[in-house]
Formats: C-alpha cells, structure tokens, sequence
C-alpha cells in the first residue's frame, strides 16, 4: 500500500513514521524548511515504546508525483485548505483519504473537496508534540488509531490500513461505528483543551485547584449532552473512561491546545470549541462553562493577533 502522510508533525511523524520503520511504502508530503531536516537528519522518533531513527522519503508541494492508495492527513484545522489543496494531486481514483484531525467540522470540508465517498473517519489517540529540533517526542505510553467506513461497513480499504499499521506495531482498530469513536473522542477533547486553556495547567493541577474538579465534571457533563442531542450519546464504558482520566490527581497530561496557548502559538478554538458550541446553540443545550472556555480563547487569539 502506498501511502502519503500529510504532514510529519506529532500525530503525522509518530504515525506515519512506525509506518516507514516497518518497511511500509509511506512517503512524507511537507513544508521545504521540514523536508529538508528531514532529508539531512531523517525522521527521528522519542517514545517510551520505542525510540527511532530512520531515512525517508519526502516531497513538498511542486514535487509530489503520483496518486496514492491512502492519503493520512493530520493537517491543524486552520490549514486544512492549504492542506487540501497540497493532496489534491496525490489523488487517484480509488485513492482513500484518511483524516486524523480533532473534532468532526472537517468533514464536511473533505467531503465537498473530494467526494464523501473517499473520506474515512478516523481517530488518533496519541500525547506527542514536535521539538525545536524536530524530534517527535511522544509524551505518554498511548498511542492508537481508529479507522472505519462512515456508512458503518468495514471495507477492504479500511481493512488493508489495519494491517499496514499491525504490521507496524501501532495499536490498530477497525469501526463498524466511527462516527460514534469520533464524537466520544470529540468530547475529551473539548472538555480537556477547554479546562487546560481556560485554568492554564494539567489535569493534576487543575484537580488540586478549588472546585477544579468540579468544573471539570461541569464542561464534561455539557459536552456529552451535545453529543447526546446530536444523536450520539457516550457509551457507559467511556463515560468512565472520562471520568477516570480527566479527575487523575496528579497527572501531568494535558491538551495540544493547552501546549499551544503556553508557547504563544495559533489555535485550533473555532474548530473544535468553536463548533461543539455552535452544535450546542442549534440544539438548544444549555453550555455555560464551554461559552467561557471559547470565550476565553476568543480574547487569547485577538490578542495574538493584534500583536503579530
């Protein structure tokens, strides 16, 4: 299976590059400045389930050739037309797109750009970040992937990115439900990035905060109900699940989102906060605590902006 990884970043490298160490035919579509650290160093890997090191093989924009099997794309929301734009020539007729972003409001985007019938649904489970030095540092012993048919069939093609990605040892699931995986890991990722923006610290600190767990549990409980409105309520197990992980006294675990704000850094707010409220607005499910937590990035990205 060829495949193009759009994007060598934490979830693109980290994935992408287990592919490439396992002898898979996975080439790298990214910025003239990462290609070519990427050629003079190769993609390097820190994890605690193994580190890497490996040659692979790159293209950026004028030089991509070829249509692929599988396109993985792991684009930040706000390049995702520039992002569009740069696979568009790396798909052929059966090529099947593989989006890996946060959130659902892409979807729609792919869908109009190339068809609904070339985007699979796809989640990431992975705490990783890029360092100065473009090392991909995997921060915790997670990291899974989800992929499945949105119709609900699992399809040779669906199968066949299973395999590639078991034969690289990465944590692989087939769905015969992933719009359901999608809303659930939706919901973390709101109720998260949300608090870990809104209180600046980790799940730890923010639980060793007055009423930091119960503001958790607040903008977890206002989540699930959007996700419930819009036909998809949260299974029991991963009601638990949440629970669990977002009330860890003591872990160090945080968003992306979170990470960026902290290093000053454009955010991804109108895509996943953004969206999940205005899913909220349309349904009529009350969110006070997720108003706050957009309305906090809102000020935070204008901020930004004015002094760019």
């Amino acid at each position: 299976m060829r495949t193009l990884v759009l994007g060598a970043g934490a979830v693109g490298g980290y994935f992408g590059g287990r592919l490439a160490e396992a002898g898979e035919d996975v080439t790298f579509l990214v910025r003239p400045a990462r290609a070519a650290l990427l050629d003079r160093h190769g993609l390097r890997i820190e994890s605690p389930l193994g580190d890497a090191r490996m040659p692979v093989k790159t293209a950026t924009a004028p030089t991509l050739a070829g249509s692929f099997d599988t396109v993985l794309l792991t684009a930040k929301h706000y390049d995702l037309d520039d992002a569009i734009a740069a696979i568009r020539p790396a798909i052929g007729p059966n090529t099947a797109i593989a989006p890996l972003l946060n959130g659902l409001i892409h979807l729609d985007r792919l869908d109009a750009a190339f068809g609904q019938e070339r985007v699979l649904g796809g989640v990431a489970n992975i705490g990783a970040t890029v360092a100065p030095d473009g090392v991909v540092r995997h921060l915790v012993p997670m990291a899974a992937l989800t992929f499945g048919e949105r119709s609900g069939i699992v399809s040779d093609r669906v199968r066949a990115l299973v395999e590639a990605f078991t034969r690289a040892q990465v944590s692989v699931a087939a769905s015969g439900n992933i719009m359901q995986a999608m809303w659930e890991k939706y919901i973390i990722i709101v109720t998260l990035g949300g608090m870990a923006c809104l209180m600046r610290g980790t799940i730890g600190e923010i639980m060793a905060a007055t009423d930091g767990e119960a503001l958790m549990l607040g903008l977890l409980s206002e989540t699930e109900a959007i996700a419930t409105a819009s036909g998809y309520p949260p299974r029991p197990e991963h009601q638990a699940l949440c629970r669990t992980m977002l009330t860890a006294r003591g872990s160090n675990f945080t968003a992306s989102m979170h990470r960026d704000v902290e290093a000053g850094l454009k955010t991804e707010k109108d895509a996943i906060l953004g969206d999940m409220l205005a899913r909220a607005r349309r349904l009529g499910v009350a969110a006070p605590l997720l108003r706050t937590a957009f309305c906090h990035l809102d000020v935070y990205e204008r901020r930004r902006e004015a002094r760019a």
